[in-house]
């Protein structure tokens, strides 16, 4: 009886550490998903000036977090209606419920590079008072990566 309870232990085991890494492999392929998203901004980027440095998620996060001047005055900032946390459920001005921004939370939100260009061109004209450029697109992505 010992033999068999320290068969399905070590059964047990291993199928969780096989599951853990398995759900590692999804979130990695959905992150990795959205980097040619984020290629494609550092392309336009250094056909236009060439020598671009690279994306910054803190850019990313100041972008999501500041309040603007220039854009809607009942939106001022990403968080009027995404909250502060970009892993939390947001609320539209109707009071709709907006899935979390957050890649960890809400990866299908990124998936299509169309709607993707949609609500960036929305959202930044509503905040900004102007369309996003693809530095400002590549840093906001980079840090929802991290989140």
């Amino acid at each position: 009886m010992k033999m068999t309870r320290r068969f399905n232990l070590r059964r047990v085991a291993v199928t969780a550490i096989a599951f853990s890494i398995l759900m590692g492999l999804s979130i990695d392929a959905t992150a990795s998903g959205n980097l040619p998203m984020i290629g494609k901004y550092a392309e336009q980027i250094n056909k236009q000036a060439g020598g671009f440095a690279g994306f910054s998620a803190e850019r990313g996060r100041s972008l999501f977090s500041s309040n603007h001047a220039t854009g809607k005055p009942e939106t001022p900032s990403c968080t009027s209606c995404h909250t502060n946390n970009p892993a939390k459920v947001g609320q539209t001005r109707a009071g709709k419920s907006i899935s979390p921004l957050a890649i960890s939370k809400s990866p299908e939100r990124y998936a299509d590079p169309k709607k993707v260009e949609k609500w960036f061109r929305r959202n930044c004209k509503s905040v900004l008072g102007r369309e996003c450029t693809p530095v400002e697109k590549g840093d906001f992505l980079t840090f929802m990566l991290t989140q």
